[in-house]
């Protein structure tokens, strides 16, 4: 598989030049439904994992919300089964396009959810990582792994992160079978397992991590001449500065809040962007950059959810959630940003 990013509409660099030593590279990561292994790049697929090496478990506390129902791994991967079922049908038009009795049934069962779990909860895989798939810039000395795990459940406004490094080679006696949670808070919890199709794009900072005196120059119709966009400072972010979606490394993308620094807890160092991990691949204001590939066919979507929601998952009402090492040591505790 093989997804391209459009050439964005003009280059900003030739505009302000200005904004050319702030390039920094992304990869888009592109995850699309499918059926990865271990040995596999992927969100939401199963982890190289040694056998004797302990799960990693959340002892929580974890946040109940206005619920105290849960939903299980299993009874989620049903629903999801279901609507791709009824997906398939609907250029039959009614009746059949429409839930049979049973299929009804079982997603009002499902929906009734089951009991907040009580103790450690094990981790969900959400992506696993390989450097010959994925540049991963802040990795220690001989990692060529990189795993990310999640509490799928609340602490307190979305799942915590965990981060694995590891030598790919070194793991010769595999774990089949990890330990899965009982129930989950939202179906939005369970990545979809996806492959990937890494993709190399360059970024430029947010408009609002930009200096003062650039961000005057780039509100200026002026500057930009018969290309000035109406809002030039929405079409800088939306079109022209940072990729959405799934990617590891480039800059920061900005919505519910004004940049901040964020350092590293245990150095103090500036910590960089590791892995975006997105509701959405584009929405309507970045459109944009939606794949050549797929830019012929009608608008993605997938049962029950958003367009360009390929992983199924959901943070925060359709927001990212940002992960960010230190570069001086990748073993210091990373930061999560929600945006």
């Amino acid at each position: 598989m093989s997804l391209t990013t459009p050439p964005r509409p003009l280059d900003v660099t030739a505009l302000f030049p200005q904004v050319a030593p702030l390039a920094r590279t992304a990869t888009r990561l592109h995850p699309r439904p499918g059926s990865p292994t271990v040995h596999d790049s992927s969100v939401g697929g199963p982890l190289l994992w040694h056998a004797d090496e302990p799960w990693p478990y959340c002892g929580g506390p974890h946040e109940r919300g206005a619920t105290r129902r849960a939903l299980s791994p299993d009874g989620i991967r049903l629903l999801r089964h279901n609507q791709a079922a009824v997906a398939s049908r609907w250029h039959l038009g009614p009746p059949a396009s429409r839930p049979t009795p049973e299929e009804l049934a079982t997603e009002k069962r499902i929906l009734q959810g089951r009991p907040w779990p009580e103790g450690p909860v094990p981790l969900l895989p959400v992506a696993q990582l390989y450097a010959r798939d994925v540049p991963l810039p802040l990795s220690p000395p001989g990692a060529d792994l990189l795993q990310i795990l999640w509490c799928p459940f609340d602490h307190p406004a979305h799942p915590r992160t965990a981060v694995f490094w590891r030598s790919a080679g070194t793991v010769t006696d595999i774990l089949g079978a990890p330990p899965e949670p009982p129930a989950i808070k939202s179906q939005g919890y369970l990545p979809e397992p996806s492959v990937l199709a890494p993709e190399r794009v360059t970024e430029y900072p947010a408009f609002r991590e930009l200096d003062q005196k650039l961000r005057q120059e780039l509100g200026d119709p002026i500057r930009w001449g018969r290309s000035c966009p109406v809002a030039p400072q929405e079409f800088y972010d939306n079109d022209l500065s940072t990729s959405p979606g799934w990617k590891t490394g480039g800059w920061s993308r900005w919505g519910m809040a004004d940049p901040a620094p964020r350092c590293c807890p245990e150095c103090g160092t500036e910590a960089l962007p590791l892995l975006t991990i997105a509701t959405l691949e584009w929405d309507a204001g970045s459109d944009s950059w939606a794949p050549e590939e797929e830019r012929t066919l009608p608008t993605p979507l997938l049962p029950g959810s958003p367009p360009a929601n390929f992983t199924l998952i959901g943070i925060a009402r359709g927001s990212t959630l940002q992960l960010h090492a230190c570069p001086a040591d990748p073993s210091h505790p990373h930061i999560e940003l929600v945006q």
